[in-house]
């Protein structure tokens, strides 16, 4: 195998062009001035000053000269410019300010709190709009899903962690695997209630010891087994690896694994698991430059590198379904049979029927692997975070579940329907803390988006405007959501609030995005995180933060209570790769509950 262009190198020779022009005109320029002027005294470093201005200098002009033709072609759409930060709030021309706030905000601020757009605004620096206005994601999710796509820049950050699987492409290969995601396939149960049972056994003998357990990694490999057994037809078996120790204890013991042990001491699945996050961890750093980021990862594919472990697990398994779906097909054509059914009983089974080419069956399972894992994890650690912060609200979930399930009987699909407090639970939680907070899309063509106040123009969006919208943002606004927006209550997905703010505007409440690329996993979601729920509540009747033990390092800053608001409130440190997540760990406490509970 030949070597690879280390990317840096890669982006350079691509924009070549663009490079080279503004050191050839100002070449140009000095030859014009020493031949009318006869002059030969300018300093060497006066001109190499004027060569390293003309790369900025060509920055700003592009970005005048664009700026111009968007407002003529805005006129002749009978559109206005997308608003931009003040003069106050960003001084700089093109917006860098703002953009190098959001930038440093996204490594140690809060999420969504690092400017002050308002519904709205385009950063000129890097030609994007970030936006939380409802109308607004409604036209780019559905209403007009045709003038935005993935886009390049998704294309450009994915594609060593996700190739060409249902996140990070255009076009009808995402809609693949939507067929097997059916009622009948979704309401088996086994899967969740062998990989439940065995998680809450771990946390079970841990709190017996008398230490916390990090819940966010034990949900991580509850769903990670399930969607690779959903996947595969077998698992990777996080679950059979020690859970790790809270970091101030010295057992001793292997399973005291940190951040700083080496990988030779982790079993397969742990590196695998470690693997897995800090793939997606690089990905998320390339987020912040669009498709520059080969300059922040000049000699080496940091994402590329994080994967070989991932995709060496992957490999074996897919290759033996190819030749598993080739062998049937040879015995179903000897026996003349018409055809072969066109599912199997995994979803790999289900992809090998469509295509062989390993590779796309790769990057589809990966991407779903990342949906399975990550989004449910992320669900299932902040509602367990929401019901250590409000007991009365746990006291109450769990009334229900005795009372339609009762203390030990494994839920069925049916009672997952009946226990409406418990999916409005559910519910609250995506509201504030949902899994995917940010996402982006990408406008094919000079387009524009509904007006921020009826009566107004419509908003200009020049072809190429990469348009970040977060609904974790526009899930807290009190102008959408009331002025208890900020406050954790689930009643309000079941009381007369429901009627009054989300029944006329559904549009704000997105945590399954919409319209034709609507999560075709959602259903599933629900039903592994419920199912989990009642399990984890039948044997448990407390739950607090261990707060002593959460690592040093993974606090919220003290800064925050100093800010206000939500913040002020947080016990921990909210932080987002592709899906949101708790640094550190989610660590807690549990207590079980009475033998003689029974409703």
């Amino acid at each position: 195998m030949s070597p690879r262009i280390p990317p840096g190198i890669s982006f350079l020779v691509q924009n070549l062009p663009q490079f080279a022009v503004p050191p050839s005109v100002t070449y140009i320029l000095l030859h014009i001035y020493h031949s009318v002027y006869n002059a030969d005294d300018l300093s060497k470093i006066l001109i190499a000053t004027i060569y390293a201005l003309s790369f900025p200098l060509a920055f700003m002009l592009n970005i005048w000269y664009s700026a111009i033709l968007n407002r003529i072609a805005a006129r002749r759409m009978g559109a206005i410019m997308l608003p931009g930060p003040s003069f106050w709030e960003d001084p700089v021309p093109g917006s860098f300010l703002t953009l190098y706030r959001m930038t440093k905000n996204m490594a140690s601020g809060y999420p969504g709190t690092s400017h002050k757009l308002k519904g709205c605004s385009e950063l000129i620096a890097m030609n994007r709009v970030v936006s939380f206005e409802p109308s607004h994601i409604k036209a780019v999710l559905a209403t007009q899903f045709d003038d935005f796509e993935k886009g390049r820049d998704a294309a450009s950050i994915l594609t060593s962690l996700l190739g060409t699987g249902v996140f990070a492409v255009d076009g009808e290969l995402w809609n693949l695997t939507r067929p097997f995601f059916a009622k009948d396939k979704i309401t088996h149960f086994d899967i969740f209630d062998r990989h439940a049972e065995q998680a809450i056994e771990k946390m079970r003998s841990r709190f017996k010891e008398g230490y916390a357990v990090d819940f966010q990694d034990v949900v991580s490999r509850f769903t990670l087994d399930s969607a690779t057994e959903f996947l595969f037809g077998s698992d990777i078996g996080t679950l059979s690896d020690p859970l790790p120790y809270p970091f101030f204890t010295h057992t001793g013991s292997v399973e005291a694994v940190s951040d700083s042990d080496a990988s030779q001491n982790q079993t397969f699945s742990a590196r695998f698991s470690r693997a897995f996050n800090e793939a997606q961890t690089a990905t998320a750093f390339r987020s912040r430059f669009g498709q520059m980021w080969p300059l922040f990862e000049f000699w080496k594919d940091k994402t590329e590198e994080k994967m070989k472990l991932v995709h060496g697990f992957l490999e074996p398994i897919i290759n033996e379904g190819v030749r598993r779906s080739k062998e049937a097909r040879g015995i179903l054509k000897e026996a003349k049979m018409e055809k072969a059914s066109e599912e199997g009983d995994t979803v790999l089974d289900h992809l090998i029927t469509h295509t062989e080419d390993p590779i796309i069956i790769r990057d589809e399972i990966m991407n779903l692997a990342v949906a399975g894992r990550d989004t449910t994890a992320s669900l299932l650690t902040f509602t367990v975070y929401m019901l250590s912060q409000n007991p009365h609200i746990l006291r109450k979930l769990r009334e229900e579940i005795l009372a339609v399930i009762g203390p030990q009987r494994r839920p069925t699909y049916d009672d997952l329907r009946e226990m409406k407090y418990l999916r409005a639970v559910l519910n609250e939680t995506l509201r504030l803390y949902p899994p995917v907070p940010f996402d982006l899309r990408e406008s094919n063509k000079d387009t524009t988006l509904p007006p921020i106040k009826p009566g107004d123009k419509p908003l200009f969006v020049p072809a190429g405007t990469r348009l970040v919208y977060t609904v974790f943002v526009m899930h807290r606004r009190v102008d959408l959501w009331g002025p208890d927006a900020l406050k954790f209550d689930p009643d309000r997905f079941l009381d007369e609030r429901v009627h009054k703010y989300l029944t006329p505007n559904p549009f704000i409440f997105l945590p399954f995005n919409a319209g034709p690329r609507i999560c075709i996993g959602q259903q599933f979601a629900y039903n592994e995180s419920s199912f989990f729920l009642v399990r984890l509540l039948q044997k448990f009747s407390t739950i607090e933060l261990s707060e002593e033990s959460q690592p040093l390092d993974s606090r919220p800053p003290a800064s925050w209570k100093k800010e206000g608001g939500i913040k002020a409130t947080e016990k921990v440190q909210l932080k987002s790769h592709l899906t949101m997540y708790v640094a550190g760990g989610l660590w807690a406490k549990m207590g079980e509950a009475g033998a003689n509970e029974d409703m």
